[in-house]
């Protein structure tokens, strides 16, 4: 790299090499250049003409870069090499944004055109000053080059702050149509496909990826001004996407693996979802008993005269609700982490247009789901029955407005046939459909009134093509047994009780704890205990509860129905005794709880002295109940004490009776001449 060519005659001695670092940071700016001038933001929409005009411009540097690399002969100038490392540093930041850009939806970057264009216009006002000041004189560069380095100059003098016009008109569309959706006016299929074409979001794929990253943005609060805007956007592109390019090929789903009640994510922690409404919480809330419910579910469950706990059943020393921040937290967290959308977000203050924004919203959805049934109702092909369920099902996923838009539209009786289908993707999209509209207290009167409803549930439950479609019809089970009346109606079908138990025998560790769950909400209705115990729920409840994946789920069925009526089939269940004492020295402190409750139960309730005396000759029982007392909650201590009592009770008369028959050998006159 050669300095000029007067400082060259100057000196008689040879030009030195380059310096390393010199060296290195023309190898730094040539690569980068070459990157940026290849970006993947500079062939996207919007802002194209911005990301294009960089491209161009880091193209025209990177020839400069290369010659000053081949032809170096000698050190740079102290101000060039200033220079060159202010340049890199320019060129690093241009970088960040364009990766920045490809990252982030095309929506929200309309929305934020101007935003975009004041940043990208003062990083080029930088590189211009920076073009301007370099010493291009003092490097041993061709003229050609030279006038590239006058040419990028310009170039970066010519930037504007301002948006481009025909961005600015595109933005003003998309807005218009949100209004438009406000007001219920169903848009225009031209019009929708002119606009997405220009966003390049033209085909169901592109429309899916959108989607995911409005979704994931609105979770990160990227853009709060916006916020409520976006939410509505993501409604639209659902609307669009099945309108212009049908709906979505369903990705691959392996049929083992644990799927949430609610299907919001494959990783959802089931201590996220509300026991009531098995949807994710949106604002959580401890009740007396020290667990934790979705606020609406609890407040509804108390509202139709309920005064007991829903998961243990114990009575509710009083109504309050404590609101559970800590786990409103984590949720939110693992929301944000896992790109699922989340309703129970603090709600952006001062935004006059979030009510209007999330109207459209929801009209967007309903004119989706409108279009989705109507689409369904025309009997389709398998093939495209199954992405329209599908559609369906994720429409019916995440929230209550759009279960209901799907339920209103006439969804549930076309679903019901579906469950029949020997197409495992469709039988699974179809069950799984019905299992997120159930969620919604009204859709679940609609299922149950659904001619064949129940008996094609039991159905996927009996012949289901997969297991996953066999534990979703049992979580579906479990959200209409929520409702007093249809618990009853379900435990009368003996048909429900069977495959259920058949479930908890043969499934895999999901499939047996959905349908010990559904067990479990059948056995909240003492109608329905003599039937649950004449089904064999409790010899396969005992036998699941051997296993430490299950053990909660079991010993809260066997608790249930000993509290209900169900105690003398308990004690006379071959091995239930020490099974539960099991449970009490090896499970978790809730299963140790609720052990310790049905072992009170079973000891107070049952006419036979059989389990009392098993209990308390069971090997360091004594051990056991003093350390639930040290170390369980207060109602597992309650019942820690109570059965220590009852043993106390039990070794204190079994010593009276011993301590009478040695008194009755002594006095009889055989022993006395003895």
């Amino acid at each position: 790299m050669a300095i000029s060519a007067s400082s060259s005659s100057s000196s008689s001695l040879p030009s030195p090499l380059p310096s390393p670092s010199d060296h290195g940071v023309l190898r730094s700016l040539l690569r980068l250049s070459r990157e940026i001038s290849i970006s993947d933001a500079s062939r996207s929409a919007p802002h194209h003409q911005i990301c294009s005009s960089i491209a161009r411009r880091s193209k025209l540097l990177a020839v400069v870069f290369e010659e000053l690399l081949r032809d170096g002969a000698g050190d740079l100038p102290r101000s060039a090499s200033l220079c060159l490392r202010e340049i890199l540093l320019a060129l690093q930041r241009f970088k960040s944004l364009l990766a920045d850009l490809s990252a982030r939806s095309r929506m929200l970057l309309l929305l934020q055109a101007d935003t975009v264009a004041a940043g990208f216009h003062e990083l080029n006002l930088d590189l211009a000053t920076l073009l301007d000041i370099i010493p291009i004189d003092d490097l041993d560069l061709s003229d050609d080059v030279k006038d590239l380095v006058r040419l990028a100059r310009r170039q970066s003098r010519r930037s504007s702050p301002i948006a481009d016009p025909a961005e600015e008109a595109l933005r003003s569309e998309v807005l218009d149509l949100i209004r438009e959706i406000e007001r219920e006016i169903v848009p225009e299929r031209s019009r929708l496909e002119a606009i997405f074409e220009k966003l390049g979001l033209d085909d169901s794929r592109s429309c899916r990826d959108e989607i995911e990253s409005l979704e994931r943005e609105i979770g990160d609060r990227v853009a709060e001004k916006w916020t409520a805007a976006m939410i509505a956007l993501v409604g639209l592109v659902r609307y669009a996407k099945c309108v212009l390019y049908g709906a979505s090929t369903p990705r691959s789903e392996s049929s083992a693996g644990k799927l949430p009640f609610s299907d919001l994510d494959p990783a959802a922690p089931v201590d996220f979802r509300c026991p009531i409404s098995l949807d994710l919480m949106l604002d959580p809330v401890v009740v007396a008993t020290g667990q934790t419910y979705d606020r609406e579910s609890i407040t509804r469950w108390l509202g139709s005269g309920h005064a007991t706990c829903p998961k243990t059943g114990q009575a509710l020393a009083h109504q309050d609700l404590v609101p559970n921040k800590a786990l409103k937290n984590l949720i939110c967290q693992w929301c944000r982490e896992n790109s699922v959308p989340y309703e129970g977000a603090e709600p952006i203050n001062g935004d006059p247009n979030a009510v209007k924004a999330n109207k459209a919203a929801l009209e967007a959805a309903r004119m989706t789901a409108s279009f989705l049934v109507q689409k369904l109702s025309d009997s389709p092909s398998t093939e495209t029955a199954n992405r329209v369920v599908h559609e369906l099902r994720q429409l019916a996923k995440s929230a209550s407005d759009n279960r209901a838009f799907v339920a209103e539209a006439g969804a549930v009786p076309l679903l019901v046939p579906l469950l029949y289908s020997t197409d495992a993707n469709l039988q699974l999209n179809a069950v799984t459909a019905l299992l997120n509209l159930s969620i919604l207290e009204a859709n679940k009167k609609r299922i149950m009134h659904a001619d064949g409803g129940v008996d094609a549930l039991v159905h996927v439950m009996s012949s289901g093509a997969t297991w996953r479609a066999k534990e979703n019809a049992a979580a579906a089970v479990l959200s209409l047994s929520s409702v007093h009346s249809y618990r009853r109606r379900l435990g009368r079908k003996p048909r429900v009780i069977a495959q259920l138990v058949e479930l908890v025998r043969t499934g895999p560790t999901s499939t047996r704890k959905d349908a010990l769950a559904a067990i479990l909400g059948l056995s909240g209705e003492r109608e329905n205990i003599e039937r649950l115990v004449e089904g064999g729920v409790v010899a396969a409840a005992v036998a699941a509860a051997a296993d430490a994946d299950l053990a909660e789920e079991a010993v809260a069925v066997i608790a249930a129905m000993a509290k209900r009526g169900g105690a003398e089939a308990v004690a006379a269940a071959d091995g239930a005794v020490a099974r539960l004492i099991g449970v009490m020295r090896r499970g978790t402190e809730w299963a140790r709880e609720r052990a310790a409750a049905a072992l009170v139960i079973i000891c107070r309730r049952t006419e036979a002295t059989a389990a009392v005396a098993e209990v308390a000759a069971a090997p360091g029982i004594e051990w056991v109940i003093w350390e639930l007392m040290q170390t369980g909650s207060e109602r597992g201590r309650r019942k820690a004490a109570a059965l220590g009592r009852i043993c106390r009770r039990w070794a204190a008369g079994v010593e009276a009776d011993r301590r009478a028959g040695l008194s009755a050998v002594t006095a009889s006159p055989s022993t006395a001449v003895a």
